[in-house]
């Protein structure tokens, strides 16, 4: 299908314009959701801030179009899950980290 902008009006062209920017955000998050679906809530994750060291720490919360990390200093971070690689480590390492285990009474 092709259009031929050279023929619409100036409301046409501004509401073409919209549905093209509403398009284009809406991919953007689709592509942000995928992403977030590749970790889970307690993953141990890396990413690289520009400028510092690489920051480890556990992926705490899932937010619009950033995940919440919470790194081993301390520090909360939103983080684009598209930065983010799981964190070296066994898989049962990983998985018994944020394990907190209670006396029975």
């Amino acid at each position: 299908m092709k259009i031929d902008i050279d023929q619409l009006t100036e409301d046409e062209l501004v509401d073409l314009n919209n549905r093209i920017v509403a398009r284009l955000r809406f991919l953007s998050h689709m592509r942000a959701h995928s992403e977030m679906l590749e970790f889970k809530i307690g993953d141990r994750v890396i990413f690289e801030p520009e400028g510092r060291a690489p920051v480890v720490g556990v992926l705490t919360r899932y937010n619009k179009k950033t995940v919440t990390v919470l790194s081993d200093s301390g520090q909360r971070w939103n983080v684009s899950p598209g930065f983010l690689r799981r964190a070296c480590g066994s898989e049962s390492e990983q998985q018994h980290a944020n394990v907190v285990r209670f006396r029975r009474k």
